[in-house]
């Protein structure tokens, strides 16, 4: 195979926005999203040219009805997944294997992150019967493996780690044979992290993850309100606590970043102890939100799984529609995790 060039440094320009009003503060629980939920971010983007999807980002739909009697379940439930709420592209494949990663702490977001499309606003309080509702419905779908992810919640003084853990103890109460990923927040703020930890060593998960989502050049334009070293500092501290549980972590290409960028990110999680990576195309949700860049080749995500296999990691899932949990069971199993 030919070794792929490395791309040449490409940036989203920060550009003003002359007139545009922001939204007043919302309600409890009413959505910000695409132009109302980027209005009041620290960064806007100058236009950018709007780039045709490659043939390997295209995504079959599957015929069947699994879709919408997996929804049906979760609506029944009140629960949410990030399935939906972040227009994954992988919604289809994977409802249609009867699986999907559950956000609990509500539908409404605390950040502005460019890339995101879960919504922004003031969240309600946490719902104190959505462990028990999350861990009866993993049971009546007989799941073995199960990630459970949340919005940021800066407004509290946890960031939702009590949350986390007594959902993953409904889990394994209603449920004991399903292994558990949890997909965390960063828990910045004074004490908050260390707070978090302190909760979260009470009933760890099978696997902690928490995404750096880009490389530290483009956190102002991608993940404002995030820190990136704060992000590989959470992950190294649970694993220090628990040498024995896998962390995992991913990052998004397609925002601007170069090769050499996404290499030492790479070296920067293993440096920090982190066991598995996944590495992803970024999609940009709506026009108003980060625009993609450039798409990368099915020929450079190979280049990047072997190079992060080559760092040591247990596990690299690297291709163009790859996301955090995509296919985590599969991806916790070669790690040894799930049975």
């Amino acid at each position: 195979m030919t070794e792929p060039t490395a791309p040449a440094p490409a940036r989203a320009i920060p550009l003003a926005v002359v007139g545009a009003e922001a939204p007043s503060s919302p309600q409890p629980g009413v959505k910000q999203v695409a132009g109302d939920k980027i209005a009041r971010s620290p960064v806007q983007f100058a236009d950018a040219p709007v780039l045709r999807k490659p043939s390997w980002i295209r995504v079959r739909i599957p015929s069947n009805g699994a879709v919408a009697a997996l929804k049906s379940k979760l609506r029944a439930n009140r629960l949410v997944t990030v399935c939906e709420e972040a227009s994954c592209p992988n919604i289809h494949e994977c409802f249609g294997h009867g699986t999907a990663t559950f956000m609990i702490l509500g539908e409404v977001c605390t950040r502005r992150c460019s890339f995101c499309d879960v919504a922004h606003g003031r969240p309600k309080p946490p719902d104190p019967s959505e462990p028990f509702s999350l861990a009866s419905t993993v049971a009546d779908m007989g799941l073995k493996y199960v990630v459970v992810t949340s919005v940021d919640r800066d407004d509290l003084r946890d960031g939702g780690a009590q949350h986390f853990v007594d959902c993953i103890a409904a889990i394994r109460a209603r449920a004991p044979a399903t292994r558990i990923e949890i997909l965390t927040p960063d828990f910045r703020g004074k004490g908050r992290m260390e707070r978090a930890l302190e909760i979260l060593a009470q009933n760890p998960p099978d696997v902690f993850n928490h995404n750096v989502e880009t490389v530290p050049d483009l956190y102002r334009n991608v993940r404002p309100g995030a820190d990136y070293q704060w992000s590989l500092t959470l992950l190294q501290k649970f694993k220090a606590q628990h040498p024995g549980i896998p962390t995992k972590s991913g990052i998004m290409l397609g925002l601007g970043e170069t090769m050499e960028q996404v290499q030492g990110t790479l070296r920067d999680l293993r440096a920090h102890d982190v066991d598995m990576v996944t590495i992803g195309q970024y999609l940009q949700p709506s026009p108003h939100h980060h625009p993609v860049l450039r798409y990368w080749t099915p020929e450079e995500y190979k280049a990047l799984e072997v190079y992060g296999m080559g760092l040591g990691f247990s596990h690299v899932a690297s291709g163009p529609l790859v996301r955090s949990s995509y296919h985590a069971d599969r991806q916790a199993m070669e790690a040894g995790v799930a049975a």
